[in-house]
């Protein structure tokens, strides 16, 4: 499913920024080289979460199955840019079937566990899917029978394969004649992923094959991913976070894809230390837990080369954690499912202390980094005017460009007059302050900022902030309606266990801190957990919710 205008397919390859090779190329490259390295580890509770064993896949063994599942879902009526969604945790499976689907001529479109038939009957809708993949019961919730009941609604869907069936498609005869006559171009779509906003339902963002490539070798060469590097994903692998930092990585690099699911504090650090991790990317929450763990001193993570903090900018404490203990250069990256993405390594950011909030403005005319980013084009623009700022704390909408970003919304032409101005840039959402150095941080979300007696404040700033205290394990901060002030801040908190944690001193902390005192939060909630999206990502809506019922608004 090629989806990126003719104009701009030939633009893009004539500057080199587009090649002919395919992931599929890739990954036949390493099938070639490596047939006996280990290619995919399963999670090592995978026999709690399937019922079955947990397994380790070699490359041969690997394109084996791609091969086999490729020809079934052919035999089974998959016709070139049908669409299969597919809900599955994180197993060997699921990374199969990326390359398997775009093998049969299909478009991949992983979806959250956590979703449930209001999602799924949207997307399924708006892709009309042919193939649906999904468990028949994950962690008590059976998202078969809810499959099956979306496909009685829905006539486009062929066939509900559940992974416990899936060994029916792994022992398909392999037809070469039939995969043969499949052509997949490298600006073939090979992932529909979805991403959530201000919009009721999820917005579609198809990824070819040459945005992903484009995408990834920017993201190995600011991490100093190599070849043959065991690579770790903590998330879900549905998205940009997994999908992006270290599964394509790891087809490009032909090392071994190391897959955790869902997140359990013990069984990561087991999996980092036992594989020999040399790479991963984590969301600031999890790094806070391992530096914080009972038994951190026990940690052997002398393999791990790089990690990058994504979905959050990280925070000062932990950088410098991770650097004191291990000798561990912590990354800071931003980035999105529409493709946009920055990278802030210490090649780019050596100093500590500016890499917690200042990221490389990658498109900025005239500067060039460390990582190519040749074809990239950015720039901030204001909320209130529109035009481009340009000065150091000037705040602004960062829009940006270039041959990692989607085309458009899948099928929401609606969104994309919205999204992207008559230059071709898409807004991004988020906002970022110009900091020194041609560089930018990351302010807020557009519609997440809280105002207080009309002084913006970054959420994320208390929360980074907060995130250093000894007594605190997760935070979030969210403003809630002041009939004085307009908004004042409310901090969600989770202590540490049997810590008793007052507002007091929260609000001494953060002033030896040095923040401002119209940032320090005036109300506390302790939770035993905060709320996030299947990448990490705070559920903010969630949480102003609870304070109005917890206010009685």
């Amino acid at each position: 499913m090629i989806l990126a205008d003719q104009k701009q397919i030939e633009s893009y390859t004539t500057k080199g920024y587009w090649g002919t090779k395919t992931l599929l190329d890739f990954f036949n490259e390493n099938v070639e080289k490596h047939p006996e390295r280990t290619a995919i580890v399963d999670p090592l509770n995978r026999k709690d979460l399937t019922g079955t064993e947990a397994e380790r896949i070699t490359f041969h063994q690997l394109d084996q199955a791609v091969d086999a599942v490729a020809t079934g879902l052919i035999k089974r009526g998959l016709k070139p840019d049908d669409v299969v969604v597919v809900q599955l945790p994180n197993t060997w499976e699921l990374a199969m079937l990326y390359l398997a689907i775009s093998k049969a001529g299909g478009l991949i479109s992983p979806v959250p566990l956590q979703w449930r038939s209001k999602e799924l009957k949207y997307v399924c809708s708006i892709t009309e899917a042919k193939f649906c993949i999904t468990v028949e019961d994950f962690k008590g919730f059976k998202h078969g029978e809810m499959m099956r009941e979306i496909m009685n609604d829905a006539s486009y869907i062929q066939e509900v394969i559940l992974l416990e069936r899936l060994q029916e498609l792994l022992n398909t005869p392999v037809d070469d004649s039939l995969l043969g006559q499949v052509k997949v171009d490298a600006n073939d779509s090979f992932t529909l992923c979805w991403t959530s906003g201000t919009e009721s339902d999820p917005k579609g963002c198809p990824l070819s094959h040459n945005n992903w490539i484009f995408q990834c070798r920017m993201e190995i060469e600011a991490t100093d991913i190599q070849e043959g590097d065991v690579l770790f994903t903590a998330g879900p692998l549905i998205n940009m976070a997994s999908v992006g930092t270290t599964y394509i990585p790891w087809i490009m690099t032909g090392g071994t894809f190391v897959l955790h699911h869902p997140f359990d504090p013990q069984i990561f650090i087991q999996q980092m230390i036992t594989e020999k991790v040399n790479y991963t990317l984590l969301v600031p929450a999890i790094a806070n837990i391992i530096v914080k763990h009972p038994q951190v001193d026990q940690f052997d993570l002398s393999n791990v080369r790089a990690i990058t903090l994504g979905s959050a900018p990280p925070s000062l404490f932990t950088i410098k954690e991770f650097k004191r203990r291990w000798g561990i250069e912590i990354g800071n990256i931003w980035g999105q499912n529409e493709g946009t993405a920055i990278v802030s390594g210490p090649k780019d950011i050596p100093d500590i202390e500016k890499r917690v909030d200042n990221l490389p403005q990658f498109g900025k005319p005239g500067v060039k980094w460390s990582v190519n980013v040749e074809g990239i084009e950015s720039k901030i623009v204001s909320v209130d005017t529109g035009e481009i700022v340009t000065e150091v704390g000037e705040v602004g909408e960062f829009a940006y460009k270039g041959p990692n970003v989607m085309p458009g919304y899948f099928r929401r032409p609606d969104l994309n007059v919205k999204a992207f101005d008559e230059e071709g840039y898409f807004y991004t959402g988020d906002l970022f302050e110009i900091k020194e150095g041609d560089t930018i941080g990351f302010f807020d979300r557009k519609k997440d900022i809280i105002i207080r007696g009309g002084y913006n404040i970054s959420a994320q700033e208390v929360e980074n902030c907060l995130l250093a205290h000894p007594k605190i394990v997760d935070v979030a901060a969210v403003g809630y309606v002041d009939e004085v002030m307009g908004e004042r801040v409310c901090i969600y908190v989770v202590p540490q266990k049997d810590a008793d944690v007052t507002l007091e001193e929260l609000k001494d902390f953060i002033k030896d801190q040095g923040l401002a005192i119209y940032k320090s939060p005036e109300r506390m909630e302790i939770v035993e957990s905060i709320p996030r999206n299947p990448v990490g990502k705070i559920l903010k809506a969630s949480l102003r919710q609870d304070l109005k019922q917890r206010s009685g608004v």
